[in-house]
Order: C-alpha cells, then structure tokens, then sequence
C-alpha cells in the first residue's frame, strides 16, 4: 500500500485508502484485505513494541500487591463467606431445593417421555422434546431418595404447576420434573448452614433458611456426574 507516517494516528492508510477508506489503494487488489499487506503488519508491531508508559510498571505492580495482600490476608474467608449466591429454588414432594441458576436453560410445561428400549432404570425416564431437540430425561426423586408422599403439600405459589426443566453444564444436558418452581433468589453464602447428615443431605452443599422452612442447597457438579453414571 502506499507509504504513510506510521507514527501518526491520524495516518493510518487502511482507513484513508484501504478497506475501511475508500479502497483506492493500488494494493488493495494484491492483498483483498489491509490485514494482508506489510505495512498493516508493521503497524501492529510498532503498536506492540512501543516503549511502556511512564509509572505503568510501577501502577502495576502495586496493583498486584494489593491484590496478594488481601488474598492473604485473615480476613479473606469473611470477604468470600459475603459472595452472593443466585440460585432457582424448586420442590420435589415434601422437599425445597436450589441450584445455580446459570445451569438452568429452559423451563417446559410436562410433555410426553419417550421410553428407551432395553435402558430402563429407575433414574433415566427416557427422552423429551424440547423445542425439537430430544433430551434424556431423568427424575431426581430417586436419586435424592425422596419419597412419595399422598398429603397435600403447602405451596408457595397461589397457583403450583408441575414443570419440566432444563439443566447443562458443558457437555451434559438434563431435563427433570419438579412439583412446583418458585424462581430465582439471591442468598449470601454465609447463609449457608451443614446440612444435616441423612441420603437427599448427601448432595448437599448446604442448607439455608426460607419462607419460614429450610431448602437444600444441592451440588451441580456431583449431581452431574452421578446422572451420568446412574444413565448409563
């Protein structure tokens, strides 16, 4: 391309005669793109070769400081203990839980399940629709060891509808059915208690208070992983 003062901002070719100017360069028919041609790559070096700015290494390495200095620092645990935890509190018969709410992807009104030839258990249901895309479908009850129950529960909604949802992490995706979906709610991760030691506890990560009761914080990641294995 024609030569330009690369040391000037206000000369940059590829916006005066290049692609983004009004491709008058002679080259531009040599190269299709100032991406290609030298002088853009020259550019891009000078860019990054040029001296650091006054005081930059100096800003940054008190930055850096600072942030060690309160990684270590006693009161680090209070600083994580206070994140605030986003999750989707729902219910199976008698029992509140939750989960990270950026795992859930779509809630779906019940559909019909698909049983799977010669793969029955009492953990895989089958497959699912959802918005055309066929889904393994499983149900959480048996897995949490959660009882059926013939009493009519309290809800907390005036109106309690069973749903399906959706759940994905990289690589997994799981659709089960709840008796009744509250939605989202924000706790902070001091909130959290032990859980209590019995077999729907053993996915817990934590138990926290709510609407006068208590919800079960349950771990997604061994909550996956056991899916996986019990599908299989």
């Amino acid at each position: 391309m024609n030569s330009v003062n690369l040391s000037s901002n206000l000369e940059r070719c590829w916006d005066i005669i290049g692609v983004t100017g009004d491709r008058s360069c002679s080259q531009l028919p040599t190269y299709a793109h100032c991406r290609n041609c030298p002088v853009y790559s020259a550019a891009g070096r000078q860019l990054l070769e040029r001296p650091t700015l006054e005081n930059y290494r100096h800003e940054w390495t008190q930055l850096l400081a600072e942030l060690r200095s309160v990684e270590n620092s006693p009161n680090s645990s209070a600083l994580l203990a206070s994140e605030t935890l986003k999750v989707v509190i729902f219910r199976l018969q008698r029992e509140w839980l939750a989960l990270p709410a950026q795992i859930f992807k779509e809630i779906a009104s019940p559909s019909q399940i698909h049983t799977i030839p010669h793969r029955g258990n009492q953990t895989l249901r089958g497959l699912i629709n959802i918005r055309g895309e066929m889904l393994l479908c499983v149900t959480l009850n048996h897995l949490l060891h959660i009882e059926a129950v013939n009493t009519t529960m309290q809800t907390v909604s005036a109106i309690a509808h069973s749903r399906m949802v959706v759940v994905e992490k990289p690589g997994n995706t799981w659709v089960f059915a709840v008796d009744e979906l509250y939605g989202i709610h924000r706790l902070h991760r001091q909130e959290l208690r032990d859980a209590p030691r019995n077999q729907t506890q053993a996915y817990a990560q934590g138990i926290f208070s709510w609407h006068g009761g208590t919800v079960t914080y349950l771990d997604d990641e061994l909550l996956f992983t056991s899916l996986a294995r019990k599908v299989q």
